[in-house]
């Protein structure tokens, strides 16, 4: 964990060659994260408000 830490670390700070496609990337990647992320807590929440529901 500490090597991907440092190696997102090192990206941040190097200015040189970056473009609009590395940040392109970067963003999608995150996007997929958030959407992977929020995906699986709707279907918690959903499983939830069944339950509740059965029991009323």
């Amino acid at each position: 964990m500490k090597n991907i830490i440092a190696n997102a670390s090192r990206f941040i700070r190097d200015e040189e060659g970056i473009s609009a496609i590395e940040y392109a990337l970067l963003g999608s990647l995150i996007a997929l994260a958030i959407i992977a992320a929020v995906s699986g807590l709707a279907t918690k929440i959903s499983t939830a408000f069944d339950t509740i529901g059965d029991s009323i």
